[in-house]
């Protein structure tokens, strides 16, 4: 009787852990979804844009003095603006030269080292981390001995609110309703009068400062430092697993990932997270290439 109230104990926890960890994903992943959604190709530059909302936001908590509020915003901005930048001087070029994608996906992966490697280079490869009180640290105690930290539940609810107002710009703005045009087909899009370059722009800024929000509170969870970024694969697999292309998709997904990481490690073995993570993808695209909210390339055009 006693262990299974324990075990019943842990299984709450775990989920509690693995929702909170899955919505720092959600907010990876739908930035992989919403580039992918207008431009077909993966972005692994992904992880460079969470790396940058990071650092800005440390160092100008730590460095500057400036309150949590304003060193949030500015590393959303800085994030997003790093997004725009890398768009136009990486990826355009080869977008009007060439329409295979493969380059796009080859030259992101560049990007990423490069971000990383300059970060290195400029601050350091040491581990940081963020002020204890960027964050309430407060722990609730919950019945049968789970617990639930304030940093989780702030997690949560920010990544509600993120992709709530995401879907709302999506489904009620007129650029929403552009890149929702654009995501079924972006020539006929820009055909319709749609100024098809400031859209990815603003796809990419979008994709940035959800990056950075994820950035910020992966390095709350755990630290910061130049490879953190490297984190985004997992959000990639979430995505691929809900559906690349797909922003509830990449939000399913995301939990279904953040849930299978903590109750592997609850009941198995932390060691065993990255397996069951990967062996989950391998699954998925044996069973549903597309993923479970997906659309094949031939259903888009």
């Amino acid at each position: 009787m006693i262990y299974l109230a324990f075990t019943f104990s842990t299984l709450i926890q775990q989920i509690i852990n693995g929702l909170s960890l899955g919505s720092v994903y959600a907010l990876i992943a739908v930035g992989y979804s919403l580039v992918y959604s207008i431009l077909l190709f993966s972005n692994f530059a992904h992880g460079g844009f969470l790396v940058v909302g990071g650092y800005a936001c440390y160092f100008l908590l730590t460095q500057l003095g400036y309150g949590v509020a304003v060193s949030m915003t500015f590393a959303l901005f800085a994030s997003g603006l790093t997004a725009v930048i890398t768009e136009r001087l990486a990826y355009k070029p080869i977008r009007e030269r060439t329409s295979i994608t493969l380059y796009l996906l080859i030259a992101s992966m560049g990007v990423n080292i490069i971000i990383e490697n300059l970060f290195v280079i400029t601050v350091g490869g040491r581990i940081r981390a963020l002020p204890q009180n960027t964050f309430p640290t407060g722990v609730f105690n919950l019945m049968g001995g789970v617990t639930l930290s304030a940093s989780d539940i702030i997690s949560l609810i920010t990544a509600v609110i993120f992709l709530g107002l995401l879907q709302i710009f999506l489904n009620k703005t007129r650029w929403g309703l552009a890149i929702r045009a654009a995501a079924c087909d972006i020539r006929t899009a820009g055909l319709m009068g749609v100024n098809v370059t400031f859209l990815i722009s603003l796809v990419f800024f979008v994709a940035g400062v959800l990056a950075a929000v994820g950035g910020i509170f992966l390095s709350v969870r755990y630290s910061l430092y130049p490879q953190l970024g490297s984190i985004t694969t997992k959000a990639f697999v979430a995505a691929v697993i809900g559906g690349l292309g797909s922003l509830p998709g990449a939000v399913v997904g995301s939990l279904i990932l953040g849930l299978a990481e903590m109750l592997t490690a609850g009941f198995i073995s932390s060691q065993m997270r990255d397996l069951v993570v990967y062996s989950l993808l391998v699954i998925m695209l044996l069973i549903r290439p597309a993923g479970f909210f997906g659309k094949t390339i031939s259903e888009k055009i």
